[in-house]
């Protein structure tokens, strides 16, 4: 019972994480602008994603634009989309493998020791999916606020932490936890089926002989 619920668990942890991790790659909220200049009056808000930036205007009216070329981007989020797709595909990828692990699916007739192996295999693929997308997020949150705190950037150029990183962090938390709970199931359930495993017990020497004693003295009885 207490497996059936941590693999459930898991399973709607993972299923958070993955569907965050897709959010974070397609949403353009990774740089904001900063509205540090002295005019209170604010028309236009800037936000630039991995595929896109889009431009507000006095929150009526908003306009996207893709990129048209992926070298005029800066270095981190160049970076930041191949590692953002590769942890997308490794989150899906650990999710169709825990689906398969799962104790109430039944595929090519496996075992339960190769279901605690497919477990394991997930658990460990949620944990990787979750380091792939916490460098991407974690680099792109130093670059803005290194060059929001250096003198040297431009005011107009300067910019803050937007939704898609702290979105990130949460995803990338939750498929951390997802394969924690993944691998301690897979322990737990080593656990188990090792001490469940009892060795035939084995008779007692004295009632061997006892038991040979009274076979034979049945047979002798019968030449009488």
């Amino acid at each position: 019972m207490v497996g059936n619920v941590l693999q459930i668990a898991g399973l709607l942890v993972g299923g958070l994480g993955t569907i965050g991790t897709f959010a974070v790659t397609g949403m353009p909220q990774w740089r904001v602008s900063a509205f540090i200049e002295n005019n209170i009056v604010v028309f236009e808000t800037i936000w630039e994603g991995l595929w896109m930036h889009c431009i507000r205007q006095a929150n009526i009216r908003m306009q996207c634009k893709v990129y048209n070329s992926v070298l005029a981007l800066s270095p981190d989020l160049q970076a930041s989309r191949g590692l953002m797709c590769a942890g997308s595909a490794l989150s899906f990828l650990a999710f169709l493998v825990a689906v398969m692990g799962m104790k109430c699916t039944r595929c090519m007739q496996s075992s339960w020791q190769d279901k605690g192996y497919i477990i394991l295999t997930s658990g460990l693929l949620f944990i990787l999916s979750g380091a792939v997308e916490l460098i991407p997020v974690c680099w792109v949150a130093n670059t803005i606020i290194s060059d929001f705190y250096n003198p040297v950037v431009n005011v107009a150029q300067k910019r803050e932490l937007g939704e898609a990183l702290y979105l990130g962090w949460a995803a990338a938390f939750c498929l951390f936890a997802a394969g924690a709970i993944f691998c301690c199931f897979c322990r737990c359930g080593e656990r188990i089926r090792r001490y469940g495993y009892s060795t035939p017990t084995s008779y007692p020497m004295h009632s061997q002989h006892l038991h040979r004693k009274t076979e034979s003295s049945y047979s002798k009885s019968q030449y009488v």
